[in-house]
């Protein structure tokens, strides 16, 4: 399933792309469910990194669709963000917020549907398991192929990220439960960590990233053995 928000305050043009999204879904056996907003504090309001694409209108009432999408670009990196606008030079700003492309007004459903199509190959491309984590600013989605290592902080988990460190108030077990089945690997009771980044193994610690992470007496034969698994898959 596919999630798709619309952000548009005209309803002429959202009923329009409701339509159209139906007939791309039925042209392209894709299943797509749609959730409309019809200005941007609306959708910041309701957005918990739940969406894969946005088509989102620029020009706006209350707020518009660039002040919106900086807002989105705090929490969520990944998302795929399509502007819809009667104005190239609005349409290029876009990419200041890392937008995928735009679609003009009055919009036509073969370049529609060409530009949909783009998104969600792009989508089809993603590796890694996509997840949110609570920070203080809500939610922020985050993908397991980013993180390095997961560090419990007393009643905290701290997330070490190529994206940099985002602090969460979790269990281990829970994360523990969702990633070892995505190249993860609990080296002992304080620390999760993702295989791909191991650079060696060092003092009865695996090293990510030049932080020495202790390995438990108990799990040294598991994690050694997970570890080479791992690479050999790889």
């Amino acid at each position: 399933m596919i999630e798709i928000a619309i952000v548009d305050d005209e309803d002429s043009y959202v009923q329009t792309l409701l339509e159209f999204l139906s007939k791309y879904e039925n042209d392209s056996g894709n299943r797509i469910h749609t959730t409309v907003y019809h200005d941007g504090d609306e959708l910041l309001q309701n957005f918990g990194c739940q969406f894969d694409i946005i088509l989102m209108d620029i020009q706006m009432k209350f707020m518009d669709g660039m002040s919106t999408a900086e807002e989105i670009r705090k929490l969520d990196t990944k998302v795929l963000i399509m502007f819809i606008t009667n104005l190239m030079d609005y349409a290029i700003r876009g990419y200041e917020v890392d937008a995928l492309d735009y679609v003009v007004k009055p919009v036509e459903y073969f370049s529609f549907s060409q530009k949909l199509n783009r998104a969600i190959q792009r989508l089809d491309k993603r590796s890694g398991y996509e997840m949110s984590i609570n920070v203080p600013a809500g939610l922020k989605r985050v993908s397991s192929d980013s993180i390095y290592y997961i560090e419990s902080d007393r009643h905290n988990l701290v997330f070490h990220t190529t994206e940099g460190q985002f602090v969460t108030r979790a269990k281990m077990q829970d994360y523990d439960n969702d990633l070892s089945g995505h190249g993860f690997f609990r080296s002992n009771k304080g620390y999760l960590v993702n295989l791909r980044y191991v650079e060696g193994i060092e003092q009865g610690c695996c090293v990510i990233q030049g932080d020495y992470l202790p390995v438990s007496r108990s799990k040294k034969k598991e994690f050694m053995k997970a570890l080479t698994q791992y690479i050999s898959e790889g």
